[in-house]
């Protein structure tokens, strides 16, 4: 536990919350006069006993649980970032979903200008695999330009998606279905997670690779086979990066190498 982070954190967000937006009076005579809810007060507004939110500003709760830094960071009004903050603070750790559901569905409209400046196939989705942003070289990859409108279905329930990526049963399925699995892991209501679930789970095939539960958190870096319509049979290298904004969403940048793996050299991790 960070002890002086978390009451910097906790002291600065609950002084800008006026009592009387949450039905207290504010004192007027002799008595208190700092800024923002009572210690107290956050404890009748969460429901928690008398000193139990004192105990998590000053540092002196081991181990909160979550749903007790869930209640604070929404009375607070925290963002995600300070979601995150709140958690590795109080428990060196991630938190192990979104604050709010809605997050991770959306990004800054300049991710389309960025991903539209990058020379690989490039894309943006959100949480839940759907598309919010590709540039022209991705949209190549798809007859007629009709990319997908989720890339999680596509690459595990589309038989055109199953074609384009080579050596589907081993270079990719056994990869991509732990990363559904993870995400509704930290997304359990995800109404779009649920039902790409619940269609994969209604094929013996993929159903079968699903409950294996092998645990597979990302791609980055990796390099799998696939066909693509112009350039033929060759390996993409994936490089993978999430928009700080919108936990759950990713920047895939794909990086296309002609011919038989290996054909290239793979370049050397870079290290400063």
């Amino acid at each position: 536990m960070n002890k002086t982070a978390l009451r910097a954190l906790l002291r600065e967000r609950r002084a800008l919350i006026a009592p009387e937006s949450h039905g207290f009076s504010r004192p007027s005579g002799q008595g208190r006069r700092a800024p923002g809810l009572s210690q107290h007060q956050v404890d009748q507004l969460l429901h928690r006993t008398f000193g139990t939110y004192h105990r998590l500003e000053s540092g002196n709760y081991p181990n909160p649980p979550t749903a007790l830094l869930r209640d604070v960071a929404r009375l607070f009004g925290l963002n995600e970032q300070e979601w995150v903050s709140l958690n590795r603070y109080a428990l060196l750790q991630d938190p192990p979903g979104p604050l709010h559901l809605s997050s991770g569905k959306e990004i800054p409209g300049v991710w389309q200008e960025a991903v539209d400046g990058i020379s690989h196939m490039a894309y943006v989705t959100d949480a839940s695999w759907d598309m919010l942003a590709y540039n022209k070289p991705l949209a190549a990859m798809f007859p007629g330009g009709n990319v997908p409108t989720n890339v999680m279905r596509w690459m595990v329930l589309d038989p055109d998606g199953r074609r384009a990526l080579m050596d589907w049963h081993a270079a990719w399925a056994p990869m991509v279905l732990p990363q559904l699995r993870a995400a509704l892991a930290s997304r359990p209501d995800d109404d779009t997670l649920l039902q790409i679930e619940k269609e994969v789970l209604a094929e013996p095939d993929t159903a079968e690779l699903y409950r294996a539960g092998v645990s597979y958190p990302h791609p980055d870096g990796d390099e799998r086979p696939l066909m693509h319509p112009e350039l033929g049979l060759g390996w993409v290298t994936m490089c993978t990066a999430q928009p700080m904004t919108a936990p759950g969403a990713r920047l895939m940048i794909l990086v296309f190498h002609p011919g038989e793996l290996r054909s290239h050299r793979r370049a050397p991790m870079l290290r400063a």
